[in-house]
């Protein structure tokens, strides 16, 4: 599971809230028995003056003392429960207060991660990748081949079994993905079919479009009053098991772009850390809009898709007019 340490902290944070909660919610339901049940409160001195005497008897020697003591505990215990019914209360009404009953809200079960603290990590994580109403709709399960024919139908198939691939093989193969052609194809569908299915599986995804993820590093650059939060941003850029860059070639291309995008794309792929960019140019116009060095970083390091076919979008839109 990938979480920096300040995301673990505070899912942590989150745990002790609701146990201090739980805490609370107790105690202010015994002090509401004890003052509509007085003998309850009685009998709760009375457990603890019987387990200190018999304590003491065991500490003397006396062999019987635990058992007696049990038996003592279980009488005393009985006459609470029968306190509290008779009262109208339910009989489970001082029973610890859980959220989650099987991690008792601790977060953990003998060792292992609860599944309350794995979908605290899904949720933490869909916040951070910027699609998480995008990803409703943009999925494997809604995933379909009727707009695709010919030659455009089975480069999109191609295309499915990469990205399945590249699902199936991530924590094992570092792979990088690039999708280019034509507007509205299926390329920023598939990152996203991608970014669901990893992020369920508890990694951390980061979705940009080039023109937000440019403009948030040239305002960070040159605003000196936030050097704390450029380094942060740069470390997720950077860390995130998966970083998705849509649309590449829509923003507004100088050098200041290309240096980013190139230090960006290079400290990821010496890290190891996967990347999917898509793009609506051609091959040869990205090779002659950024650098050398960018076009050959991604034709060497990245497997190349390339989708064909109608503006699904816009086709969909006509079918909705007709209506």
């Amino acid at each position: 599971m990938s979480l920096t340490n300040a995301q673990y902290d505070m899912i942590l944070h989150e745990y002790e809230r609701k146990q201090l909660k739980n805490r609370s919610e107790r105690e202010r339901r015994l002090a509401y028995v004890y003052e509509q049940v007085p003998l309850y409160r009685e009998l709760e001195d009375r457990v603890a003056a019987v387990s200190v005497a018999q304590g003491k008897k065991l500490l003397a020697g006396d062999a019987d003392a635990m058992e007696d003591l049990r038996d003592a505990l279980a009488e005393l215990s009985g006459r609470k429960a029968q306190l509290l019914e008779d009262a109208g209360f339910a009989s489970d009404y001082l029973e610890p207060v859980y959220e989650c009953p099987d991690c008792r809200d601790t977060g953990y079960i003998d060792g292992q991660k609860c599944h309350c603290f794995r979908q605290a990590m899904i949720t933490l994580l869909y916040e951070q990748s910027n699609i998480r109403e995008m990803l409703r709709t943009e999925n494997f399960d809604s995933l379909s081949y009727e707009y695709y024919d010919g030659e455009d139908l089975s480069r999109f198939r191609n295309a499915v079994r990469t990205c399945r691939n590249f699902v199936k093989n991530f924590n094992s193969d570092y792979h990088n993905l690039f999708f280019y052609g034509t507007v509205g194809t299926g390329k920023s569908f598939l990152s996203g079919c991608i970014a669901k299915e990893l992020i369920e599986s508890g990694h951390s995804v980061i979705y940009f479009s080039a023109t937000g993820l440019f403009d948030l590093l040239s305002r960070n650059s040159f605003d000196y009053k936030n050097r704390e939060e450029l380094r942060e941003t740069y470390a997720d850029l950077y860390q995130c098991d998966l970083l998705i860059i849509d649309d590449l070639g829509t923003e507004l291309t100088n050098q200041f772009v290309a240096s980013q995008l190139f230090a960006l794309l290079n400290e990821r792929h010496m890290g190891k850390k996967a990347t999917i960019i898509s793009t609506n140019l051609s091959l040869e116009e990205l090779r002659n809009r950024y650098s050398d060095r960018i076009f050959s970083r991604i034709t060497s390091h990245y497997e190349i898709c390339k989708l064909s076919g109608q503006d699904i979008r816009m086709y969909r839109k006509r079918l909705m007019n007709r209506k």
